[in-house]
């Protein structure tokens, strides 16, 4: 299911980005203010309204490019009884509610398709269904793995600082501003990106593709997405 991006499914795309972007956002901003940091429940983002998270530059990469960003949601981990352990949590609950709903969506397409409810829609409703749940696993798939990327200022990056003994962590934090730098070279310069994000990318088709198989297979479910595509 390789398939090149068709501007017809805009609607659904941006749909998948939303809500990935939104609960990716709020459970960074639940979970900090759980631990005890005020920071991001004072400017409103213990919310699941898209209007608190979305960044409309990071929102156009995500639909032209195939990746991009939210607001970053403000963390401050003195307020954390044990900030080093509860910092990991914070940036690692962000990418893991992304992982979820990438396995909810990808179980609810194969419930839905399985319980016989698609059999009199038409063509039309039948692949606008597949297609909100295909971006969904994919998008959600996405913002998982592209997060963890050691770069600053993804989640992988806030993970690997928190790690990192605290002899390193000036050094870390003196260097961290090159992070947008590297990531526009890497974006922009094609060898660098076919060498990094590039086979991201593809390993995200894998799991997609993997993920949508496995457990439509599981409920005996077969769907054209040839037909879908129109390949």
């Amino acid at each position: 299911m390789n398939f090149a991006f068709d501007l017809e499914h805009l609607p659904f795309i941006f749909l998948a980005i939303i809500v990935a972007f939104t609960f990716h956002e709020y459970a960074h901003a639940a979970s900090a203010y759980r631990f005890g940091d005020p920071t991001a429940h004072s400017l409103g983002r213990v919310t699941l309204n898209p209007a608190s998270h979305i960044s409309l530059l990071g929102l156009i990469f995500i639909m032209l490019l195939g990746f991009g960003w939210a607001r970053p949601v403000p963390v401050d981990r003195s307020h954390f009884k044990r900030p080093r352990l509860m910092g990991i949590v914070v940036s690692a609950l962000g990418p893991l509610s992304n992982l979820v709903i990438a396995l909810i969506a990808a179980l609810l397409l194969a419930v839905i398709f399985a319980s016989g409810v698609m059999d009199q829609a038409s063509i039309g409703v039948h692949d606008a269904v597949a297609l909100t749940f295909f971006y969904l696993v994919h998008i959600n798939l996405l913002l998982f793995l592209f997060n963890l990327l050691p770069l600053p200022p993804l989640d992988g990056y806030r993970i690997m600082e928190d790690v990192a003994p605290e002899s390193l962590r000036p050094t870390m934090r003196r260097y961290e501003p090159w992070g947008v730098y590297i990531f526009l070279l890497i974006v922009f310069i094609t060898p660098l990106f076919n060498l990094t994000i590039g086979p991201l990318l593809k390993e995200i088709q894998v799991w997609r593709d993997t993920l949508i198989y496995t457990t439509t297979g599981w409920f005996g479910v077969s769907i054209d997405w040839r037909a879908i595509f129109e390949l």
